[in-house]
């Protein structure tokens, strides 16, 4: 199997479900576009795709011009070639985008552990059946999906009391999570790192939220790391 992985900052990467991908052997190719690294051109060797967070917002393709290809090259993957893909944070965002919608800022942006809350449409899907009806996993967002009502192809799953589009799915092949699920127990400290992860915590939160944010997470992981395992195990299966 051959999965191509799109990252937008070097430590966002599928975490916990890609440690899952090595072990069984899967062919990854990682692309750091915010290194200037490109995307094949020939997209149909590749049996899946992931797109993963990052500082950046939708909006901005003059500070980071290479948005604009990875948005032509998501949907041909997803709406032209039906390929299965999951984005989480800002990749659920570019989906989004990418089948009609617009990404606007939350208010108010969402960090820390938070709930989950499943839609009934969750009981007849491919990835998320056996998920129970509320989880809580970590947000870290302040922009979101908006404005996908009217596109026929497209599911809600999840909301949250200030997200409605928590996940979504395309069709039945393609999701958008807004939330991380794939995290590990080193995430959060390494994404405290980054100025604007950091800033947008600490804005939220107040002056020494990392640590107790990490504290929150950890005993959050165990759980996080079933429900990758089980999202993992479907996702597999449409490969």
């Amino acid at each position: 199997m051959n999965i191509i992985i799109l990252q937008h900052i070097k430590i966002e990467d599928p975490g916990y479900i890609k440690d899952l991908m090595l072990a069984e052997g899967l062919n990854l190719t990682t692309i750091e576009l915010d290194e200037g690294e490109k995307i094949p051109r020939d997209l149909s060797k590749f049996n899946g795709m992931f797109c993963m967070g990052g500082p950046m917002d939708t909006y901005m393709e003059k500070e980071y011009p290479w948005l604009i290809e990875e948005k032509k090259r998501i949907k041909e993957f997803v709406v032209d070639l039906k390929k299965p893909y999951l984005g989480f944070c800002l990749g659920c965002q570019l989906l989004g985008e990418v089948v009609g919608g617009k990404v606007v800022k939350s208010s108010p942006a969402e960090i820390g552990m938070m709930d989950i809350n499943f839609t009934k449409e969750k009981n007849q899907d491919d990835l998320f059946s056996k998920f129970p009806d509320k989880i809580k996993s970590l947000q870290w967002h302040s922009y979101e999906v908006q404005g996908i009502e009217n596109n026929k192809d497209v599911t809600l799953l999840a909301s949250s009391p200030v997200t409605k589009y928590q996940i979504f799915k395309y069709q039945n092949h393609a999701y958008g999570i807004q939330f991380h699920i794939e995290i590990k127990d080193t995430t959060v400290n390494e994404w405290g790192c980054v100025p604007e992860y950091k800033k947008a915590l600490e804005d939220q939160l107040g002056d020494g939220a990392l640590e107790k944010f990490n504290q929150a997470a950890n005993e959050n992981i165990s759980d996080m790391n079933n429900y990758s395992e089980v999202l993992y195990d479907n996702f597999k299966k449409m490969l």
